[in-house]
């Protein structure tokens, strides 16, 4: 290649170069500018292609674009800018409405959001009113007008104890299985924030509905119904006694009263006043409240040689919560130590002012042996009668009480009742409590049949199929069908009621069991002559519960021990109590082939002190320390193969081999364990007394020095008291 010079510039070289012609194809040259104005051609249509495409139309209508704008981009915009529209004023209010509905959540474009959302809230205010509802429900008891302090604690899931204290505010002295009126419970329930309902038959709710107030003009005087109260041996059955002139105390167990008597008595050859006496004794309770119920007058004996007993104050609490009049009979002012004026100042210390010192009250001092006084007594009685201004209506169907109920051998179920209004008449139709019947017999207090019974007249009733509980009321029905069916209406509810009121055992008395370690129950079966007694022996004997022992009374009824009870105590190991009663043949060799404890019983205090001595068998053992004697250890001696031997001297006591000794240094024990072997020179003995020596070796410790004490005891078993 030829290098030549540029002429204009002499630094730059000159070069001879030639264009390129480009590709060839068979001999063809390839023209690229064609190909190049191809691409170019293809280009241009394709994006005349998309210019010709049609737009989405926009929603917004309130911003109007022309044709051109909307179907061509690059088109000639107008000149004139385009007026801005101004809402309208029921658009504005849309907008602000549909902004509030976002905020609150509910979103006028979902309805169905809407629908569910309401749904769920109106579901959750439904459940709202169905636990309020439930809550108000849980707060209304319904019970039957037989129910116990004990059902209605159980019923209303607090303690008995919580009830009986509620019930000694008010005023009331009650127990565990008496059963209270509709009043007493509905103040008791309102107390702790509940409602009862008492369930009663269709029939007797016609009944109460069809009874109407008497007219002035039926009523006619009627005779007061006395209760003589008191404490045990303060002379209330001799003050009757001497009244009827008879001795009813003869024929007592112990000489004691143990069931309510009914008796009728002729005053002056013409006035009656019937008199019930109540037993004393602190079981009886119940049979107290009961006679304080069905009352008009309560005459309360006090001795007056002696204070005013626990009883006592319980039966004037009686009589004050009942609203009746009180008399207060000093009795025993014959007796050496008799001191009326005392038991009247003891009586004023109460708030209670006898007519002596210028209260109200009436009181009289009388010998109920002698018979000093009893007539001033009974003329008070019928003057205070005479004030209350008694009345009944006797020609109409006969009510009252149930005194007593028993079941005679041979005369079937007697039940003692007390006609309060009306005639009761032979072959009238009966409803005392559960149990129905037609009246076949009736006698007076002497046994000595009788036709009619007008107003506060005591009887004794044959015919009913049950033995009603004492206290329960009566009434004559025109329909002996109507009186069975509610009979057995009020034994349905009853049942119903018993199983409401059945206490199931809870995780908290489980692990109270647990705690204790030893824990027992003592199942019990009650028989009785009367419903009385029957009663008094279930309060005494649930009151010896303790935390370590708890008395069940799983049954108790009045009757004769049948084949029944003895299978009953069999399946649930319990105990039968018989109280005046008797089982029957088939029973007592039952009871031999089950191996049932059957005892028997006619005075009440022997079946509790029974029944504790039995409890108190049942306490886990107790161990107690005994020292027996002391010895000083004075040398030792260390044998090999048998470990360190102590001679000691006994300072007191014995030493007996075998026992369990404390060895003692320096007033601390160094070992606790059993004396190994005990030797008087070189024979083994049992026992070392006081001044002698002996030769002692400590199971199990060798480490014995001079001055050391051994204590020698033993473990005695003791008897453990409720």
């Amino acid at each position: 290649m030829d290098i030549k010079v540029n002429p204009d510039d002499p630094s730059k070289i000159q070069t001879n170069f030639q264009k390129l012609s480009g590709l060839k194809k068979t001999g063809e040259i390839i023209d690229l500018d064609s190909i190049k104005k191809k691409e170019d051609q293809v280009k241009v249509k394709l994006e005349e292609s998309k210019k010709k495409r049609r737009k989405r139309i926009s929603k917004d209508v309130s911003k109007p674009k022309d044709l051109a704008n909307r179907f061509n981009k690059n088109a000639k915009q107008p000149t004139t800018a385009s007026q801005k529209v101004e809402p309208t004023a029921d658009e504005i209010k849309k907008q602000i409405r549909e902004t509030l509905e976002k905020l609150q959540g509910k979103s006028s474009k979902s309805k169905s959001v809407k629908y569910r959302k309401d749904k769920r809230d109106q579901r959750k205010i439904e459940t709202e009113e169905e636990e309020a509802l439930q809550e108000k429900e849980s707060k209304i008891i319904k019970i039957t007008e037989f129910i116990t302090v004990g059902e209605i604690a159980t019923l209303m899931d607090i303690s008995s104890n919580d009830i009986i204290s509620t019930c000694m505010t008010l005023g009331i002295m009650v127990t565990m299985n008496q059963r209270l009126d509709s009043e007493t419970l509905t103040v008791v329930a309102d107390e702790f924030g509940y409602e009862l309902d008492f369930i009663k038959t269709d029939i007797e709710e016609e009944q109460e509905e069809e009874e109407q107030e008497e007219d002035p003009k039926n009523l006619e005087e009627r005779p007061p119904i006395v209760t003589v109260m008191g404490h045990v041996d303060h002379g209330k059955t001799s003050l009757l006694d001497f009244i009827r002139s008879s001795s009813v105390t003869d024929g007592e167990s112990g000489g004691i009263t143990q069931h309510i008597g009914a008796y009728s008595v002729l005053v002056n050859k013409s006035k009656k006043i019937t008199f019930l006496d109540t037993p004393g004794h602190e079981a009886f309770t119940a049979m107290r409240a009961r006679g304080a119920q069905i009352t008009d007058i309560v005459i309360i004996v006090i001795a007056a040689d002696d204070n005013i007993m626990p009883q006592t104050k319980e039966a004037i609490s009686h009589a004050q919560a009942g609203g009746v009049p009180i008399i207060f009979a000093i009795n025993k002012i014959d007796k050496e130590g008799a001191n009326p004026d005392k038991v009247k100042e003891s009586l004023a210390s109460m708030n209670l002012v006898v007519e002596d010192w210028g209260g109200k009250i009436q009181s009289q001092d009388i010998s109920a042996l002698k018979g000093q006084g009893v007539d001033s007594l009974l003329e008070k009685v019928l003057l205070e009668a005479e004030i209350m201004d008694l009345k009944a209506n006797p020609n109409k169907n006969s009510s009252g009480s149930v005194v007593e109920a028993y079941l005679d051998k041979g005369r079937g179920y007697v039940s003692t009742i007390l006609v309060q209004n009306g005639t009761l008449k032979l072959g009238d139709y009966l409803l005392a409590g559960k149990t129905s019947g037609k009246v076949k017999a009736m006698f007076d207090e002497a046994g000595k049949p009788v036709k009619l019974a007008p107003p506060s007249t005591p009887v004794s009733v044959l015919g009913l199929d049950g033995a009603p509980q004492a206290g329960d009321p009566f009434k004559v029905l025109e329909d002996e069908k109507e009186a069975k069916m509610i009979a057995s209406k009020r034994t349905q509810l009853g049942r119903e009621q018993n199983v409401r009121t059945q206490k199931q055992l809870t995780l908290d008395e489980i692990g109270r069991r647990i705690a204790i370690g030893d824990f027992k129950e003592l199942n019990v079966i009650i028989k009785g002559d009367v419903d009385g007694s029957v009663e008094a022996l279930t309060d005494s004997f649930e009151n010896l519960s303790t935390e370590e022992i708890q008395v069940n009374i799983i049954f108790k009824a009045v009757g004769a021990i049948t084949e029944s009870d003895v299978l009953l105590a069999s399946a649930s190991d319990a105990i039968i109590i018989g109280f005046n009663v008797k089982p029957t043949v088939s029973a007592r060799k039952l009871s031999e082939k089950e191996q049932v404890d059957i005892r028997f019983y006619s005075i009440i205090y022997d079946a509790i002190n029974d029944l504790k001595d039995a409890m108190e068998g049942m306490l886990s053992i107790k161990f107690e320390e005994e020292n027996t004697g002391d010895a000083e250890v004075r040398e030792t001696f260390k044998i090999s193969r048998m470990g360190t031997i102590a001679g000691c001297m006994v300072t007191s006591g014995k030493i007996f081999r075998n026992s369990k000794v404390r060895v003692l240094r320096a007033e601390e024990i160094l070992f606790d364990g059993k004396l190994l072997s005990l030797k008087r020179f070189k024979d083994d003995v049992k026992e070392v007394a006081k001044g002698y020596d002996c030769g002692i070796q400590i199971n199990e410790f060798n480490d014995l020095q001079e001055g050391d004490i051994i204590q020698c005891y033993q473990e005695v078993e003791v008897k453990r008291k409720l």
